[in-house]
């Protein structure tokens, strides 16, 4: 990550030590030397740092308050990181500010030389371990290409290529769904690198202010190797679970206009932080820096990013799916064989959105044999068995007896109780098959 645009992290995000591998040595008790340290450690940093001057006082005073009152007084690292964590928020009202017991964090940032080094050692390993953040990519029905982000990751000279390959495999589809749900935030220049694809190049994305600094612009990219996307049907998928970076992309999606907010609000954690390593296992979280949109001149601390449509986030995938399908079907231009595969797979989104229950007294009734195709019933479920084919399970898609076909998206079944219809994704016609 570069200087310019260090990462904004995810609350809580370093808490479990287990993210970065082996646990290292570490005290399994906190004497008060050791607490005394640290707590020394923490309010020097706030003291030189904090983004907001006026505050850095009232934090000072409530850590060394605690103190005098004995409630950092106890053996537990764990305990004494929660108590410090939860006053650094009750006060200063910031996200980013946290304290984790965090041997193997600790390590590595301890261990890694260079400005910034130990926050890069730090987010390296999960970077390659899990290809940069992008861990999904899925063409959905009606080639609506989708993307799950789990973290903003930025390595410099490494990550672009990965997030190049997957907007070639986004630019390729009819509409895009990004799924930002759960994404505690990363590195702004992941953010500045996936927003510029779908905006005009050298536009102002963001100003970050630190202290008497003048501000350090973010602009969208000149050059971008997958070309761009702008005027793309954009779907992102927000939750509450959605911070920092996570955050900032949706508030460029909103701002800009660039499409729709699907799910629910965000958590509302905008400040710019850096990961330091604190005697003797600590990684505390601390705010520099904040981020003022050109659009809004605002952010989103403290209040988060609302959905354009809400939708619970659990659905928000086939929300945006059966929206998308929708409004592609809608358009003018479109062809009659695309508008027949949005139309095929509507039904499905719809279906998964409104499930169907059947009752098993009609189901029953419907298990018969259908030319050489016979239809079983087993367990509450029906089950197709074609000449040469494995069984494969049914599963009610409408009220009027359409079934989808287990392992077989381009294959459904219409059962009538006289008849079973075949029918072939881009087929005109079903093959109508008589019962017995």
């Amino acid at each position: 990550m570069s200087n310019q645009f260090t990462a904004m992290l995810a609350i809580g995000c370093l808490i479990c030590a287990s993210a970065f591998g082996a646990s290292q040595a570490a005290p399994a008790e906190l004497s008060a030397e050791q607490r005394g340290a640290a707590l020394n450690a923490i309010v020097t940093t706030f003291e030189k740092s904090y983004v907001f001057p006026e505050m850095r006082p009232r934090i000072v005073e409530q850590l060394r308050a605690a103190e005098r009152s004995g409630r950092y007084s106890t053996e537990d690292p764990l305990v004494f990181a929660e108590r410090v964590t939860e006053d650094l928020k009750n006060t200063g009202h910031d996200k980013h500010l946290w304290l984790s017991f965090d041997p193997s964090g600790y390590a590595i940032a301890s261990s890694a030389a260079g400005e910034n080094g130990g926050e890069e050692a730090l987010w390296q390993r999960l970077a390659l371990r899990e290809h940069h953040g992008l861990t999904e990519m899925s063409v959905l029905g009606g080639n609506v290409r989708y993307l799950r982000i789990k973290r903003f990751d930025w390595l410099n000279d490494r990550t672009g290529a990965v997030y190049d390959e997957a907007m070639r495999f986004l630019k390729d589809g009819d509409a895009v769904i990004i799924d930002i749900r759960g994404n505690g935030g990363g590195a702004h220049a992941a953010v500045r690198y996936l927003v510029s694809h779908f905006m005009d190049p050298d536009v102002l994305e963001m100003s970050f202010l630190e202290g008497s600094e003048p501000p350090v612009q973010s602009r969208t990219l000149e050059h971008l190797p997958a070309g761009r996307m702008k005027g793309m049907p954009l779907y992102v998928l927000i939750d509450l679970s959605a911070a920092s970076a996570a955050e900032a992309f949706a508030y460029d999606v909103q701002q800009f206009k660039l499409g729709e907010l699907i799910g629910s609000k965000t958590v509302g954690a905008a400040n710019n932080n850096r990961l330091l390593p604190i005697a003797p296992g600590f990684i505390l979280s601390i705010s520099y820096g904040r981020p003022v949109h050109p659009i809004s001149k605002s952010n989103w601390e403290g209040v988060g990013v609302a959905p354009s449509i809400e939708a619970s986030p659990t659905q928000a995938l086939e929300v945006a799916h059966a929206l998308a399908l929708e409004r592609l079907s809608a358009k003018q231009d479109v062809s009659a064989e695309n508008r027949a595969d949005y139309a095929w797979a509507k039904i499905a989104a719809d279906a998964k959105l409104n499930p169907v229950t059947l009752d098993p007294a009609r189901l029953q009734r419907l298990a018969a044999r259908y030319g050489t195709t016979s239809v079983e019933y087993r367990d509450g479920t029906l089950w197709l068995t074609r000449p040469d084919r494995e069984p494969a399970r049914l599963t009610p898609m409408t009220a009027d007896g359409l079934f989808a076909v287990e392992r077989v998206d381009g294959l459904r079944v219409r059962l009538t109780g006289k008849t079973m219809e075949l029918l072939r994704a881009g087929a005109a016609k079903p093959q109508v098959l008589p019962r017995g």
